[in-house]
């Protein structure tokens, strides 16, 4: 209630103000709706339809407990006519948030129905005779009632989008759970539904520390699905990828493959892979995982790299473990450069002799194997994989 209006339970009006008022409270009360109807265009379509007679006789019900508080004999119950009008205004203002109405919307409708209220109880009184500073008075408990109504619709307003918000933030992490996990289509389509949440086309997940995920997600398409550090980006594919990768330039940030929406939890596992890449810069920036795919393929089972590395090093075990070392790092380098014997020796720092005799001592532990296809092949994975 404002400081500037009275406390409209410390007034009383005799019977005789009061009487001619309550009889005209049906034709104030359609005053009021058409004004409202007129000057505030949020409700023109509602009150023209079934919604129109039950405003109208709330409009008249609220009017009517005023006139029954201002008119009633004086008596300390805790519980005034008031409670009743207020618990009423603020079931309103829930009411109007679900219905998708803004506050400003409301506030309009109570200002124009102060008004035309006003204007109509003050017409009826000064018809009725009453002198001037009784309808001045009259005025001045008419704005502290509506005032005290609107305030309880502010608050209820408040409450509900507070409430309907927590609700959705509950049902879009759930919904990302669901697709994380790789829930089945009709788990998430149902989880989809239930946040009020539409569909893309494609999801791409985005790794991101969540402090920078609070900023970054403001950036982004507003279907944007977020759970704790995970993003889930919608239609960032081809020509849009750029711009996504763009806006995440300095964070630490790992962007997976866009995916058909239901199927987003691959790109959550491809980031989450290359994200644990050791190779990845100590430096933070932001990584694209299609710039990993060749290394993401080679240690997709570690333990089977391992063990292949281990084969194909068998030969060189009985060296000693420097020299051992030192030709299994010459024969990497070989691979690499496909036997170009300047290239391994610029690589290694060493003379060309030094490779050829190095060549020479491989091919005398592996001896045909070093022509075999599928050894070389072999040679290749183990040897040249980061890591090795």
């Amino acid at each position: 209630m404002s400081d500037a209006l009275p406390d409209v339970r410390a007034f009383r009006l005799t019977p005789e103000v009061v009487a001619p008022l309550k009889q005209r409270l049906p034709h104030v009360a359609t005053q009021t709706i058409d004004a409202i109807m007129t000057d505030v265009p949020a409700y023109a379509e509602p009150f023209a339809g079934d919604l129109g007679p039950k405003i109208e006789r709330a409009v008249r019900a609220a009017l009517g407990t005023f006139l029954e508080l201002v008119s009633r004999a004086y008596a300390p119950e805790p519980q005034s006519p008031l409670a009743p009008a207020l618990e009423g205004a603020y079931a309103l203002g829930r009411g109007e948030a679900r219905n998708g109405r803004s506050l400003e919307s409301l506030l309009a409708a109570y200002r124009v129905g102060a008004r035309v209220a006003w204007h109509e109880l003050a017409a009826i009184s000064v018809e009725a005779g009453q002198p001037a500073a009784t309808v001045a008075h009259f005025a001045e408990l008419v704005f502290a009632y509506i005032d005290e109504l609107s305030a309880a619709s502010v608050a209820g307003h408040a409450d509900e989008l507070a409430s309907s918000g927590r609700a959705r933030i509950r049902h879009l992490e759930q919904l990302t759970q669901a697709l994380l996990a790789g829930e089945p289509e009709h788990v998430v389509a149902a989880a989809a539904q239930q946040a009020d949440w539409s569909p893309p086309r494609t999801l791409t997940a985005v790794l991101v520390p969540e402090h920078a995920a609070r900023t970054v997600v403001d950036l982004l398409d507003r279907r944007t699905l977020q759970l704790g550090e995970v993003l889930l980006v919608p239609d960032v594919d081809g020509s849009s990828r750029a711009a996504l990768l763009g806006l995440l330039r300095g964070q630490s940030a790992v962007a997976g493959p866009a995916r058909p929406w239901l199927r987003v939890k691959e790109s959550y596992d491809r980031a989450l892979r290359t994200s644990q890449l050791p190779t990845l810069p100590a430096t933070p920036g932001v990584v694209d995982t299609e710039d990993h795919l060749a290394e993401l393929v080679l240690t997709a089972d570690p333990q089977a790299l391992a063990d292949l590395r281990a084969k194909v090093l068998a030969p060189l075990s009985a060296a000693p473990t420097a020299a051992a070392a030192k030709l299994a790092e010459t024969l990497r380098s070989w691979l690499r450069h496909q036997g170009r014997r300047d290239e391994v020796a610029a690589e290694l720092f060493i003379h060309p002799q030094t490779v050829r005799y190095r060549m020479t001592q491989l091919r005398e532990v592996y001896g045909d194997r070093l022509r075999d296809p599928d050894w070389t092949s072999s040679l290749v994975i183990a040897l040249t994989t980061p890591g090795f």
